[in-house]
């Protein structure tokens, strides 16, 4: 039987998933088990947009974060019904045949294009939205880090309010390194580590010291973690 590659593994329960990629619990929920909705007759269930790793119960892997990450560029920031963004994905795999299309690398190329094309098609968004959504676009995936087999190795996720290209990248979350949890990228130092030794009462000073790093990284560490 082949082993099951890591990063595609149970390690992330949907709060910790959550919290990590500054998504609201309960729109990851809706993406990997789905969503009520009102119809004539009563109420359906949409489908889920991410296969989780787990359930029951609900567990996601380092690859479902990847997933995650990329629908948060595509979330429905306008009122964008979840029917229309799955139809797009739907449609560029068939048209691809690309299975998993939201962890290829081909979505920085002719894949992310034919989806994004699509799904501003199937939600009628004007000139300058989709400009708009183009470049949220591609700031996400520039935040991944695929290996020379064309996987998603590596996330720095967004550690301001702020989502642009410029946005710097101290943290990093990689399914071999701490078992998954987000780390300094110098270092390697957990940032759940780091905000727990200052909560209790260390210096960032000593901690920098210690870690032999700057003042700067320890208080990014910290940010990370409470702004999450």
């Amino acid at each position: 039987m082949a082993k099951t590659d890591t990063r595609d593994q149970p390690a992330y329960t949907l709060a910790e998933a959550a919290r990590y990629l500054r998504v609201a619990p309960a729109t990851l929920r809706s993406w990997v088990v789905g969503r009520p909705y009102p119809t004539g007759t009563g109420t359906a269930h949409s489908k889920a947009l991410i296969r989780p790793a787990k359930n029951p119960p609900l567990t996601l892997s380092f690859w479902n974060l990847i997933e995650a990450h990329v629908l948060r560029s595509l979330r429905t920031d306008h009122g964008v019904p979840m029917d229309a963004l799955r139809r797009a994905i739907n449609y560029a795999e068939r048209s691809l045949k690309i299975e998993r299309l939201l962890l290829s690398p081909e979505l920085r190329t002719d894949a992310g294009k034919l989806l994004l094309e699509r799904y501003g098609q199937l939600i009628e968004l004007s000139a300058s939205g989709q400009i708009a959504m183009r470049s949220l676009f591609k700031a996400h995936l520039d935040r991944v880090e695929w290996d020379e087999w064309q996987f998603p190795v590596r996330l720095y996720p967004f550690t301001t309010g702020g989502v642009g290209a410029g946005e710097p990248r101290p943290v990093a979350i990689a399914a071999n390194i701490a078992f998954g949890r987000p780390v300094l990228v110098r270092g390697g130092i957990s940032t759940a580590a780091i905000a727990g030794r200052i909560d209790a009462g260390e210096s960032i000073t000593d901690l920098a010291d210690d870690y032999d790093l700057t003042p700067a990284e320890i208080e990014d560490a910290v940010l990370y973690e409470r702004a999450a």
